[in-house]
């Protein structure tokens, strides 16, 4: 069984991962199981800041179920990241 390499919670200028569909944004901070135990759980869950058109441009921090954040993974790189932070 492979470790959870992403179970230490980041900066939201730092994520393991950044999602996006339809105006929302999902950046991943921390994940609470690793990939194989959450492909069981459909309850798992990430701790993500999430930026939508409800946030005013800002994020909302919290935990979501995997199953809600839809959309394609988007690839970024530090420099780009902080180009885009608020």
């Amino acid at each position: 069984m492979a470790a959870n390499t992403m179970g230490k919670t980041r900066d939201v200028n730092d994520p393991y991962e950044i999602y996006r569909a339809g105006g929302w944004e999902w950046r991943v901070l921390k994940k609470y199981q690793s990939p194989e135990n959450e492909a069981k759980n459909q309850y798992a869950r990430w701790f993500c800041a999430v930026k939508s058109p409800y946030t005013f441009s800002g994020y909302d921090m919290g935990d979501t179920y995997i199953s809600d954040v839809m959309g394609e993974k988007v690839e970024f790189d530090k420099e780009t990241l902080t180009k885009w932070s608020f």
